[in-house]
């Protein structure tokens, strides 16, 4: 009998059949071309999470279109065509050895710090980003810019952009898709109190606030209506590891919810503790989604310990695990852990100078055994 039951038992997101629990958790890269196009270093780094048993692999975040939406240099793209059909080739590789892949649709905002389609940001407000850019995904280590505020007009195109990417998605052959609301990017920056100074309808209280989500989320939905969707939520940011919902419990109950209304399959929730407590409650942030809603929830954070994990199963704070780190120091970690092997441990070293995909295999090569 497996130590971990529930970590290793099958599992349902929408009409998916996953054959376990343990997905890998979207992972920045930075190691496409300049101009978005997915690279056979892709294909061979993606393959391997199927070939490691894993449940499902969730992309690294991809961008949306020509404009805003690229965060990080060297970022893939579902923007255009070209970019789509660079995605087909390493689908069919994950699917055929096994895997399912969902992908993470992304728009920067103002945490942008490399963009090869424009010069500038838009947010929902003209607030600079705390923090500073991060150095191991190519930014410079100096202050954000000052974004300038996206128009009303804007947002819809926006909210076009990530419908396309969806269509781009499918026909490239992906599983699913993501919605990337979360984490201090632009979905989130409506959703946060001190990035979103708007007087509209998209702005003021946490119901307009969670618009651009809401709205976002069924525009999807129509156009794709027999399409696996999910959402990341989160409170906390790349930028911001602090940062706490107001209301509590209250604006959790009310994010949750409305999420369920507009028709997603799955929510995944972020969390840089874990599936440690909240707002004062005896639920982890993803349990809080759990309570309030009939959907299966993915919990995210220090889920790398299978005890942790099966743990967390256990007591109903989510029902699956993405895994970040153990999942990049090791894309065989599912097949090690049920086979009773201990998986290569993470080590900052993997993603030291940059976190690309370049790095970790030079890393590889002089620290572990050939495979």
């Amino acid at each position: 009998m497996s130590k971990f039951p529930l970590l290793f038992s099958e599992g349902q997101l929408g009409k998916l059949r996953l054959r376990n629990r343990a997905l890998v958790s979207s992972l920045t890269r930075a190691s496409a071309t300049e101009k978005g196009l997915v690279t056979d270093q892709m294909r061979g780094y993606y393959k391997d999470f199927a070939r490691g048993g894993w449940g499902a692999v969730l992309s690294e975040a991809i961008y949306i279109d020509e404009k805003y939406s690229q965060g990080y240099a060297f970022q893939p793209g579902l923007a255009n065509e070209e970019q789509a059909d660079s995605w087909s080739s390493l689908v069919k590789g994950v699917h055929s050895n096994g895997g399912l892949i969902i992908a993470q649709l992304f728009h920067g905002g103002a945490v942008n710090q490399g963009n090869a389609w424009v010069t500038g940001s838009i947010a929902p407000s003209a607030v600079r980003p705390k923090g500073e850019q991060i150095d191991r995904y190519r930014g410079s280590g100096g202050l954000f810019q000052v974004p300038r505020e996206i128009t009303r007009e804007e947002i819809f195109e926006v909210i076009e952009s990530f419908v396309e990417a969806a269509k781009r998605a499918k026909s490239a052959g992906f599983d699913g898709i993501e919605l990337h609301g979360a984490n201090g990017y632009l979905p989130d920056q409506f959703l946060t109190t001190y990035t979103n100074l708007r007087s509209d309808e998209f702005g003021g209280s946490l119901e307009n606030r969670l618009r651009f989500h809401v709205l976002t989320l069924e525009a999807l939905r129509k156009a794709l209506p027999d399409f696996l969707i999910g959402v990341r939520v989160s409170q906390t940011k790349v930028n911001d590891l602090d940062y706490v919902w107001p209301g509590g419990e209250k604006d959790a109950a009310v994010i949750f919810t409305a999420l369920e209304r507009v028709g997603v399959d799955y929510i995944h929730v972020a969390a840089h503790l874990g599936v440690s407590s909240v707002f004062d409650c005896p639920h982890s942030l993803s349990g809080l989604a759990k309570k309030h809603t009939r959907l299966p929830v993915i919990a995210n954070g220090k889920l790398h310990d299978p005890i942790v994990a099966e743990q967390a199963l256990q007591s109903q704070e989510g029902d699956f695990c993405s895994v970040g780190k153990g999942a990049l120091a090791d894309p065989q970690w599912p097949k090690k852990v049920k086979q009773g092997e201990a998986p290569t441990p993470f080590m900052v070293e993997m993603v030291s100078p940059y976190a690309t995909l370049d790095n970790y295999y030079n890393w590889s090569s002089q620290h572990l055994p050939p495979t």
